[in-house]
This record gives C-alpha cells, structure tokens and sequence, in this order.
C-alpha cells in the first residue's frame, strides 16, 4: 500500500508543477498585459484534483490519521484555482489580478501541504 499511495503522491507532486510551471512561464506576459491560462494549468490542475482524492481513499484504506479540515480547505482552493483556469482558458487575455490570483492560491496551497503538520 505504502508504494501506491507513494506513485500517487509523486503524480500529485507533477500536477502541482504543471500547474505552478505553467503559471511560471506567463509572468513575462503577464507584466505586458498578455497573460493566458496555458493547458499545463489545466491538466496540472486537473491531475492535482484526482491524485489527491485518491489520495484521501488510499490513506482511508490503509487506516491513516487524515486531517479532514486541511484536506478540506487545500480541496476548496484547488476548486476556485481549477475553475479560475477552466473559465478562462480559451481567452487571448487574463486579466492581471485575475491570473496573480491563480498562482497565489497555487502557493498558498503548496505552503497548506507543507507547512500545517
């Protein structure tokens, strides 16, 4: 069990590049005015949400303390960041403050996985 719920861990981990990388590679855009909501966001995104509530099962299945509150607020984030991104990923332009929204919640979701133990 313990090297599944590990694979899935490491497939989390890539979603969460995608996202953050594809977020990354607009910066320059977004500084002209020219961001856009890449399909690495999406994917990212995407694979994020369905690794970590496979996650949540495999975890629950091998009888492991789970912090249903922290699980609870990363899975509202990625809710708002994934349908951030969905809704406007057919638009030539994001809007600046709409798109620094996107990678600030990435990061608060990176610093709620890591830092509250």
């Amino acid at each position: 069990m313990d090297t599944t719920i590990n694979v899935f861990v490491a497939l989390h981990i890539i979603g969460i590049a995608a996202l953050l990388g594809g977020f990354l590679t607009q910066l320059e855009p977004m500084a002209a005015g020219e961001a856009r909501m890449v399909p690495a966001m999406l994917h990212g995104a995407l694979t994020m949400l369905v690794t970590g509530v496979i996650l949540v099962g495999l975890n629950q299945a091998d009888d492991q303390h789970l912090n249903n509150i922290k699980i609870g607020i990363k899975l509202a984030v990625l809710v708002v960041v994934l349908g951030l991104v969905y809704v406007k990923r057919d638009d030539e332009k994001v809007e600046k403050g709409l798109f620094a929204a996107v990678g600030l919640l990435t990061t608060a979701n990176i610093f709620i996985a890591v830092l509250w133990t």
